[in-house]
């Protein structure tokens, strides 16, 4: 079929962006019911979703509800109006929910007691000690810290805070009580009148400062369970509902309810206009606490005149109301994975982050670089080389300047610590610190901060752009002049999500990078932006048309009859032209593989257009992050990293570098990395025409799990190395070590 008798644009191609996030969602729920996972494993999997589920709703909803309430009419790639997708995604996220809860409710409980671990959530099945010490903890611990809210004309219904977590009460004045503060003033419009009733409202937040999951107090010589001391654990605003009459003394309580709103979290702002970005998104930042109401949770079952006040001031349709049959915000479930005495229910099957051959501790760093191209794979091998490489920096006399962007980093992180004290030792330290980075805002601007009180040159990113590019440039003086060293990366320069995350990264010196690298900067810092590139391609300049050319390329080479192929692994994939360039790849008969985490808006098994297209996720232990692209290119395979999805805001609003793998032991690791994740049959799901995902049908196929798979290689390769060095006692000459290894 020819490219002019398709209308690559027709909606029914394309599957909604938003319909496709809930989808990697419910493909986390399923590990979170999969039996194969320890117990624990499928808590924290189920704690995932719940989290997953609230960023999904203030950012994604909100933004659809912005939209709707502004008459904007414009359909999105699969042919919805905003409407439309809201009403699609409140039913599936209703659906989802009861998933959730039937997971929690029918497999995670049964499960957890099977191992010694009750979740208790009625005070009738409290032992008397229990009761006695939770009457205790009540006194000492919570009454000092929460605030009940009552609510009449002169204390107007309170400002809830956003996933702050909540109980809302209906109250009748005892008969014998005297006059109280409350009836001296103007009876309150929220008072609910009829002639058999006049009950006012009142609530009060669960404090977040308090430990939400409470852990009982043993019975004596209690009996093991599955070879556990058994454990009970109760939640904290299950103690504070029994403890509700301590709270408004002159009252009845007639019923109490947990409630959790959610609001939208997108912040508007005029970067234009803004005189002071880092002051006009910390102002945001306050009022994120506070935006629109969007969603609403409530625990089955609640008294319909309660929930009728909640929805009057929140002002909430009814499809944005969630009934929870179970407690309310899953997210807890991660703390009760951290109950001691149970280590045997947790995953213990992948290794540590195992040494990078190249560089063995105590190396010189900068000499095992000159030697060739060093090729990093997080976290099955450790991150602290990148650690290690700006740290020695910081110390090393012969360096002269550290320039790097930092998207998202950890608590404490040891970079910015080193870059902290670069500066300090008088070396030019340039930071472009993304403040606009979601969630991770507040963090930035502390870093922000110390960097400049340290003395770094810190940018702020760029007006209009997120800088999501994740690159270091190393200058530095050596005897046959000045040697630039570049670490580019798919993920964050963040300690511990290295640990969880899988990422790639390489370290280089070569020439070519090194003046793209300072170009970067240059044009990040001053708007300097030069006339040619030698390496890396650049988001939002020319990155789009590059992948848009080399995906024609495998198209052209099919229709040569040459050798045609694409492997490619992401995040998500929902950009139009890159999947227009896809279909006609396709339809030319190049077989394309796509590893795509989560979102995916690439409809596949349409005849003629997406037949030769298949499309798989992987959901395991590490949370699949890099980003490589493979074309066969006629026989002369190219391969390519970076930081950029195949997304809009990727390559069109966001500064992204993508790096080409040239080193032919460095492109045999990348690419062994897509094989090995093709060949997955534990943990991959492939997606189907309508949408949805299934898991790779076994029958006849080997079990293969590719984060343990690779896990268990690294390990191999890196005693292989070990026993190398010790064979032939070539060492590296060891270095005087670190500040950071001097404190340790």
């Amino acid at each position: 079929m020819a490219d002019r008798e398709i209308d690559y644009s027709n909606p029914a191609y394309y599957y909604n962006r938003e319909l496709s996030w809930l989808q990697f969602d419910r493909r986390c729920l399923n590990e979170a019911r999969s039996k194969e996972n320890p117990v624990m494993e499928r808590l924290n999997f189920l704690s995932i979703t719940a989290s997953n589920l609230d960023e999904f709703f203030m950012v994604r909803v909100a933004s659809l509800q912005d939209m709707s309430k502004g008459g904007y009419t414009k359909r999105d790639i699969a042919g919805m109006t905003a409407d439309e997708q809201l009403d699609a995604i409140l039913a599936e996220a209703h659906a989802f929910v009861g998933s959730q809860y039937s997971t929690y409710n029918h497999q995670i409980l049964p499960a957890l007691k099977a191992e010694g671990i009750t979740m208790v959530d009625d005070y009738r099945e409290l032992r008397a000690d229990e009761k006695a010490f939770l009457d205790e903890f009540f006194e000492t611990e919570v009454y000092p810290v929460i605030t009940p809210m009552a609510v009449d004309s002169s204390r107007p219904f309170p400002l809830i805070l956003n996933k702050s977590l909540n109980l809302g009460a209906l109250l009748k004045r005892k008969e014998n009580a005297g006059p109280g503060i409350l009836n001296r003033t103007k009876k309150s419009k929220k008072t609910l009148k009829s002639e058999k009733e006049n009950l006012e409202f009142a609530t009060v937040q669960v404090p977040s400062v308090l430990p939400r999951v409470i852990r009982l107090p043993l019975e004596e010589h209690p009996e093991l369970v599955n070879g556990h001391v058994p454990v009970r654990v109760i939640l904290l605003e299950t103690v504070i509902r029994e403890h509700m009459d301590q709270l408004f003394q002159s009252y009845d309580i007639v019923c109490a309810y947990p409630f959790r709103i959610m609001r939208s979290a997108d912040m508007d702002i005029d970067e234009d206009e803004a005189e002071d970005l880092l002051k006009e998104i910390e102002k945001s930042l306050k009022q994120r606490r506070h935006g629109n109401a969007i969603r609403l949770e409530v625990e089955a079952g609640i008294d319909t005149r309660l929930l009728d006040i909640l929805v009057e001031e929140l002002q909430l349709n009814k499809d944005e109301i969630f009934m929870i049959d179970g407690p309310l915000d899953l997210t807890f479930l991660s703390k009760v994975r951290k109950l001691s005495g149970f280590d045997d229910l947790h995953e213990h099957r992948y290794p540590a982050p195992q040494e990078v051959p190249e560089l063995p501790k105590g190396c010189d760093i900068f000499a095992q670089i000159r030697k060739g191209d060093i090729f990093l794979h997080h976290p099955y091998e450790s991150f602290q080389p990148v650690v290690d490489f700006i740290s020695r920096a910081a110390d090393d006399p012969d360096v002269l300047a550290i320039k790097q962007t930092l998207y998202r980093v950890s608590g404490n992180s040891p970079i910015v610590a080193a870059l902290a004290r670069a500066a300090d030792h008088g070396k030019q330290v340039t930071v472009l610190v993304e403040l606009k980075a979601r969630f991770d805002e507040e963090n930035n601007i502390v870093w922000a901060r110390m960097l400049e009180k340290a003395g770094a040159h810190v940018i702020y990113g760029l007006v209009g752009l997120k800088t999501h590019s994740k690159i270091t440039l190393i200058v530095r003086r050596e005897e046959d002049g000045i040697r630039r060293y570049v670490h580019l990366a798919t993920g964050n320069y963040n300690d511990i999500t290295a640990r969880l995350y899988t990422d790639v990264g390489l370290m280089t010196c070569k020439e070519q990078f090194g003046e793209d690298a300072t170009a970067v900067f240059n044009m990040l810092s001053g708007y300097s932006e030069p006339r040619s590139w030698n390496k890396l391609l650049l988001a939002p300049l020319w990155l789009k048309e590059r992948f848009k050319f080399l995906i024609g390329r495998e198209t052209q080479h099919a229709l040569n009859g040459e050798p045609a192929r694409i492997k490619a692994k992401m995040n998500s994939l929902c950009d139009p032209d890159i999947i227009e360039a896809l279909y006609k790849a396709s339809g030319a008969g190049v077989k394309i593989d796509l590893i795509v985490r989560g979102i995916c808006c690439l409809r596949v098994g349409i005849p003629g257009i997406s037949d030769n297209i298949v499309v798989r996720s992987i959901v395991g232990n590490f949370l699949e992050h890099s980003r490589i692209f493979w074309f066969a290119n006629g026989g002369r395979p190219e391969i390519y990293a970076g930081s950029a999805d195949w997304m809009p805001r990727n390559l069109d609003r966001r500064v992204e570098i993508v790096f080409p793998l040239e080193d032919p032991a460095v492109k045999e690791k990348a690419e062994h990395i897509l094989d090995v994740e093709l060949m997955d049959t534990m943990q991959a799901s492939i997606l189907q025409p309508d949408g949805t995902y299934e898991k790779v049908d076994r029958r006849g196929k080997e079990k293969i799990n590719s984060q343990m798979l690779l896990g268990e290689e690294a390990v191999r390769t890196a005693q292989a190395a070990e026993e190398a060095r010790r064979q032939t006692r070539n060492f590296v000459p060891e270095v005087p070590p670190t500040h950071d290894e001097v404190q340790a």
